[in-house]
């Protein structure tokens, strides 16, 4: 592998990671400004706790922090458990499992390992920029497919293309299953708050290559931002575009502000919307979650919009009839501050 500009530094503290961490920076313009420390880890195949609502029990996280750097990215609060900061500090210090695919064939050969369906992307994203350079997934999804091990995909990066003959050998012999996030169109905001990642259109013309490829992907229309991408004519035109890309359904989800996550997008509200921070104290008052009520009425919303456009809704085959209401109107703003 060839290194552009790279600085190699063997004696960076790094109290959690082991005396054999390699702490490398990039002189290059994709990774100025950013720290990655490879490491070894013991192993790659977490569980998912118990009590989390998520309907899977296995996840692989190639990499510890994401220069995707989305200002509202639920898993900011992670990094904290590495000593880093849920700020700048995930966007810019990226953990790098180096042995990934060869702790992932022992792990799965094990005598234990039921061959239970692995989620990937669920924390951070498993295509993000570095991999690239550091080039893990070929090997997961290699190891993967020869233990016939059912998975699934989550991404916002382009770069899953590069993949694509080792997913369809996958899904000859597995389940395989591919998502998209894409939860906004307008360009100037997509810049504001997904900086790191592939434009929209660049992520939908993913979706329609894997399609293509015999590989039907779904979107994940997340986060809907409140205030900001709700409105009607907004989602119309988002799931319009989602289903105009092939896409095999599409899934709503509103904006959650999770602790660490929460504090760095009201930081970002409070200079890019202020006028918005009344509103979302109150949407938001009930803590990590919106309104019920306006979560509801932003999924009825899409779903009818799907039907409309000829998409299923997720985890089904068929499309469904539903009323048509529009997403709650927005409130006045009052002098409450949200910080």
């Amino acid at each position: 592998m060839r290194w552009d500009g790279q600085r190699i530094d063997r004696s960076a503290p790094a109290t959690l990671f082991g005396d054999d961490v390699v702490v490398r920076t990039f002189d290059t313009p994709h990774f100025r400004g950013i720290t990655f420390y490879e490491v070894r880890a013991r192993r790659v195949l977490n569980q998912v706790p118990k009590a989390s609502a998520v309907p899977f029990r296995w996840t692989i996280n190639p990499y510890r922090g994401c220069s995707h750097a989305c200002v509202y990215c639920f898993a900011r609060n992670t990094h904290t458990y590495l000593e880093f900061d849920a700020g700048k500090d995930f966007d810019t210090q990226i953990v790098v499992k180096i042995n990934a695919a060869e702790r992932l064939r022992h792990e799965l050969a094990e005598p234990k390992w039921g061959g239970e369906h692995v989620a990937m992307g669920t924390n951070v994203d498993c295509y993000q920029r570095a991999e690239g350079r550091y080039r893990l997934m070929p090997g997961i999804l290699a190891a993967l497919r020869d233990a016939a091990n059912p998975y699934s995909i989550l991404t916002k990066g382009t770069l899953i293309l590069r993949d694509l003959e080792l997913l369809r050998q996958s899904k000859a012999v597995t389940d395989v299953s591919v998502n998209v996030s894409v939860g906004l169109l307008e360009q100037e905001l997509w810049r504001a708050v997904e900086p790191g990642t592939p434009s929209p259109g660049r992520r939908l013309r993913v979706v329609r290559e894997l399609g293509a490829a015999g590989l039907p992907c779904g979107v994940l229309m997340a986060p809907i931002l409140p205030f900001l991408t709700d409105r009607p004519e907004q989602l119309d035109a988002a799931v319009r575009e989602i289903a105009a890309a092939g896409a095999r359904s599409v899934t709503p989800l509103v904006l959650h502000l999770r602790p660490g996550a929460r504090e760095w997008y009201l930081a970002w509200l409070r200079r890019a919307h202020p006028e918005l921070l009344a509103d979302y104290r109150v949407l938001y008052a009930g803590g990590s979650y919106a309104q019920r009520s306006y979560q509801e009425a932003i999924r009825d919303y899409v779903t009818e919009r799907a039907a409309h456009y000829g998409l299923a809704r997720a985890g089904s085959g068929e499309v469904r009839e539903v009323r048509t209401p529009a997403p709650p109107p927005r409130r006045e703003p009052t002098q409450l501050s949200l910080l």
